[in-house]
Parts: C-alpha cells; structure tokens; sequence
C-alpha cells in the first residue's frame, strides 16, 4: 500500500466516523428529563458525603428510561457513583465533584476503581461547565498509609517506587465496554490514578475537556483501550504522566483500538504528549493525529511503540507544533512484559512538525516531573528503532523541523561510530527515547527499518556537538530528499552501516558563520 492510499484511506474512515458520531450522539438526550441531586438529598458543603444520594438520582433516571441527573453550584463530595442506560450527568457552572479521600468509598468494576463509572452499557454522557476534583494526592497517601499500617499486602505494593499498585488508586473516569459516549466540556482534575480510561468501547466524543492532573503518579490524561470510532478535540490537558495514550490490552486478540480521530488540543506531561503503547497487545490501526500544541513535555512529542505483541499500522500525525519538549519523534518495536513477538509497526505518515528541544529538563517546573536517567549522556535524539530481523516498515517524515540545543561533549559520554556495534538492541527493556543511553547522533538515529522516506528535514542545532545529525544502521530502502542542516555540527552530516538502496539527493549543510 503506498503512503497516498493509506492516507486517503483513513482520511475517508474519519470522515465517515465524524458523521456517524453526529448521528448517534446529537439525539440521544432530546427533551430529557431533568433530576436534582439536591432533591434526592445531595449536601453541598464540601463535607458531607453524597454517594448515596447521587446514586438515588441517577437509579431513578434510568428507571424513567434515561434522564439528566443535575449538579448544581456547590461542592459535593462523592465516592464511587455508577452511570446507567441513557443518563446524562451535568455540571453546572460552579458545581464541584469532589472525590472522597477514604478508599472505602470507592467500588470496582473489572480490575479498576473510579469516582464515576460504567459497566457494559450505552447512551451516557458527562456534560457542563463544571468541575470533577478526584483530589487524587490526598487519596493516594491516604491508601499509601494502608500499607505502613499493616492493611495492605506487599505484594499490592510497589516497594520500590514505595506507592500503591495502580488497581488500588482510583481514577476519575473509567468506562468499560460501554458504546456511545460524550464527555463534553468539563474540567477533571487530580486522579489518584489515571484520569480517565475508556476500556473497549465503541462511538466515543470527548469534546472541549479541561484535564489538569499534576497531584501523584500515573496520571494519563487520556487513556483509549482498545475502542473504535473515538473522537477526541479541543482539550487541554496537563498530566504528571501521559497525555493521550492509545493502548491495547485484549490478550483475547478480539479487539483493538480501531478508528481514532484526535485533533486541536493542547498537551503538557511529564512522559510523553502522545503515545502508542507501551500496553499494546492487540492493535491499532487507522489513527489521525492533526493540529496539536504541546509544552513543557519530559519525553517524546510523539511516541509509537509496538511493543507489546500488537501491531501498529495506518497512522497519520500532521501539524504539531511542540516547545520545550525533551524528544521529538520516538518510534519503536520491542518484546517487554514476556511478549513473544513483535511488530509489525508499518505505514506511518508523520509530516509539518516543528519540535524545540532545551538542554536543561522541560518539566522542572511542575510537581511530578519525569525521572532521572542514571547515566551520563548527552541530549538524546529522535529514533526510529526496531529489533534484529523485525523491521519498522513504510515511514514516511515530511516537513519536520526539529531545534537542538547541541553540546554534545566526547568528554562528558562518548559512542564513536567506530563502536556503533555497542549501541545494546534492548528487545525486552521498557521503551522511552533515552533507553539506549548515549547514541551517535544528535538529530535522528534509526535502526532496523525497511522502507523509510525523509522529505524535506530542516535539523538546526544551537551549540556544537560531536556526533553527526543522522546515523542510519540496518536500513532499507531509504529516500532522503532535501536535508539542511544547520549549525555547528563538527561531523559529517549522515553516516551509514550496513544500510542499502539510499537515494540521497538535495543535502545541504548551512555551517554557522
């Protein structure tokens, strides 16, 4: 299939997909009735806990046939509370959902808790201009004491991170094998947890959120689990952990995510801003990605990683701008969590990019901030990797402009290319753009790839720096046409190792004066 079709292909699946998504979603609430928490005895003070209540006027919607349970101004405190057929739950402005910060108020369904959530049900929204607050730092060291206190068992304890497995923090949100969703307009802060998890589900809109979740550990803003027919625009989102992920977690192999549309937000994390993976066990395919800001970003702009046992193919990222970003492009096959294969990762377009990375860590400002690495290295560059024998296929990168502050230094970490050799292949290690340790170039480094065209590149670098800007080992049918590179690059610009069929042509080099 050729990058063009592919494109076309999944340009006319969104098309499709937004019209369908209109049809479903705009009647589904029509001259609903309306329920008051307050009438069902709902307090809102801040103190009192309201589960109860909630859940009362919720059960008497959906006993009606379906309705709008109203949140009025006000600050009500809730535990878990259970969505049903046909409920739309509304937020008025200056209304607050306030998650209780006792773990014995929270529920289960499947392997999460949440403060909302859903089971196997269909026409739910979340809609208004108010607030959700899980208060998710307070929870979170309210279950971590559990553990100092003899209530939790250490084998549902992380001992070396010292906090709870994720299974015992709630998120906000979690809908699990639930159709025809709308989470419109509201502002969900501070999980425990992830924010919120969308878990086989099929015709999704999430439209205009507010995420800002920076309060503990593992706060995803957005999580996609294998669902179809997902739209997701017009959100801001500050999380501690990633910001949109795409992930697979089927080990049935029965469902992938299929089908996802995300364009015009804005993304701050301390991982990555968005990502594929690194929970991938069935798939994803047919993914557009356009139109998105990011800030202030730890990790990868955008990370794909197939590393899990699924596949990856037929994905579209156009018309990123990201500032203060620790990496750009992180494209990766592996085999970690005892997978037993890997790949294939194929038929990618990524195109009008433009990524400014600093020499100091982006996130140093926040409250959670991405980990150290341990060992020494210079500022890591975009990579395309995949295994021995399983290649990365059919990548096409146009239009990509990417800013590196330089000074790379031989006497602070130094991989010469004479021993590229050493550059470790990491099949079963957890994937992130710093993995390898220190790498032979400063812009990109790709490996194990088949089929890899860059199409008008500009690499600026701010301050010298040793290695060369591309390194290309193990690569097939590479096409590089039209390459600046700019700056104080002391070395020659590509170098190749065990790389055939390369057409190079319009390569320049603009030295600094």
């Amino acid at each position: 299939m050729t990058y063009y079709t592919f494109a076309c292909r999944i340009k006319f699946m969104v098309r499709k997909l937004r019209y369908i998504l209109i049809l479903i979603m705009g009647s589904a609430f029509c001259q609903a009735k309306e329920y008051n928490i307050i009438a069902f005895g709902a307090i809102g003070d801040g103190i009192t806990i309201n589960t109860k209540s909630i859940q009362k006027a919720i059960d008497k919607a959906a006993g009606d046939g379906g309705g709008i349970v109203i949140v009025p101004a006000g600050k009500f405190v809730t535990g878990s509370i259970v969505l049903k057929y046909g409920i739309e739950l509304h937020l008025k402005k200056n209304a607050i959902l306030l998650g209780s910060i006792s773990p014995t108020d929270y529920i289960r369904i499947d392997r999460w808790k949440a403060l909302i959530m859903a089971d196997r049900t269909s026409n739910i929204s979340i809609t208004g201009k108010g607030i959700i607050d899980g208060r998710g730092d307070l929870l979170a060291l309210h279950i971590d004491s559990l553990f100092y206190a003899g209530k939790i068992d250490s084998h549902n304890y992380y001992l070396k991170e010292r906090r709870p497995w994720a299974e015992l923090r709630p998120q906000v949100l979690e809908f699990n094998r639930c159709n025809n969703l709308k989470v419109i307009d509201v502002t969900i802060k501070n999980s425990a947890c992830w924010v919120q998890t969308y878990e086989k589900c099929k015709n999704i809109i999430i439209k205009n959120i507010t995420v800002d979740s920076d309060s503990y550990w593992n706060n995803d803003g957005i999580d996609i689990v294998d669902c179809q027919n997902v739209q997701i625009t017009n959100c801001f989102i500050n999380s501690s952990d990633d910001g949109i992920c795409i992930k697979s977690e089927d080990f049935s192999l029965s469902q992938i995510c299929d089908s996802i549309y995300i364009s015009d937000c804005t993304i701050r994390s301390s991982a990555s801003a968005i990502k594929f993976g690194t929970s991938l066990v069935s798939g994803a395919r047919n993914v557009i990605i356009k139109n998105i800001k990011i800030f202030d970003t730890f990790r990868s702009a955008i990370a794909i990683e197939a590393t899990q046992g699924g596949y990856i193919e037929n994905v579209l990222v156009e018309n990123i701008v990201a500032k203060n970003t620790g990496n750009a492009i992180f494209l990766r096959i592996g085999k970690v969590r005892g997978a037993k294969k890997a790949g294939p990762l194929r038929n990618v377009i990524i195109r009008n990019v433009k990524v400014t990375i600093p020499f100091e860590k982006p996130d140093l400002e926040y409250e959670i901030r991405g980990p150290e690495i341990e060992e020494f290295h210079n500022i890591h560059p975009s990579s395309i990797t995949g295994n021995p024998g399983v290649y990365v296929e059919n990548v096409l990168l146009e239009n990509i402009k990417i800013i590196h502050p330089g000074r790379g230094n031989k006497a602070f970490a130094n991989l010469p290319l004479y021993r590229i050799k050493d550059v470790p292949d990491l099949e079963t290690s957890y994937p992130e753009f710093s993995m390898f340790g220190e790498l032979p170039a400063w812009g990109f480094y790709v490996r194990h790839v088949k089929g890899l065209t860059f199409r008008n590149i500009e690499l600026e670098i701010k301050k010298p720096d040793y290695r060369p800007a591309m390194v290309f080992d193990d690569v097939h049918d590479l096409n590089i046409d039209l390459l600046k590179v700019k700056g104080d690059n002391k070395a020659e610009p590509i170098f190749y190792k065990d790389t055939t069929r390369v057409t190079t042509k319009n390569v320049k080099v603009l030295l600094k004066k």
